[in-house]
């Protein structure tokens, strides 16, 4: 049984950082994708940053510049640090494992999801 478990989160004001982990239980493919995405009440699940086999990434827009994904292969761990937080940040992280070969912030194409952790940054 693979397990994703995250930690890290927490609650900062705005322009505060926290980094997230994500501890993988098993090895995947170097050339499989691995990605963060953010949820909120009432919205769909939202991807944030993805970093794939070519160690290419991708970010969304809002979070350029802020945040930064990486990958300690040897740990089996993927990292998110965030910085500059805002309160439009706020959500439920989870991490996703075993993608595609090349990023992507569709849903449907990873296997598997951690837990979540809660992300909430106050003005």
């Amino acid at each position: 049984q693979v397990q994703l478990v995250e930690s890290g989160g927490g609650s900062v004001q705005s322009g505060g950082s926290l980094r997230l982990s994500c501890a993988v239980s098993e090895y995947f493919s170097v050339r499989s994708s691995m990605a963060w995405f953010r949820e909120v009440p009432g919205k769909e699940r939202e991807g944030v940053a993805c970093i794939d086999g070519h160690t290419n990434y991708a970010y969304v827009d809002s979070v350029k510049g802020r945040f930064t994904i990486s990958l300690d292969i040897a740990q089996n761990t993927l990292y998110l640090r965030m910085n500059s937080l805002k309160p439009e940040d706020t959500a439920v992280y989870y991490c996703a494992a075993a993608g595609p070969e090349y990023c992507t912030f569709d849903t449907r194409y990873y296997d598997y999801w951690g837990q979540g952790t809660q992300v909430t940054v106050s003005s």
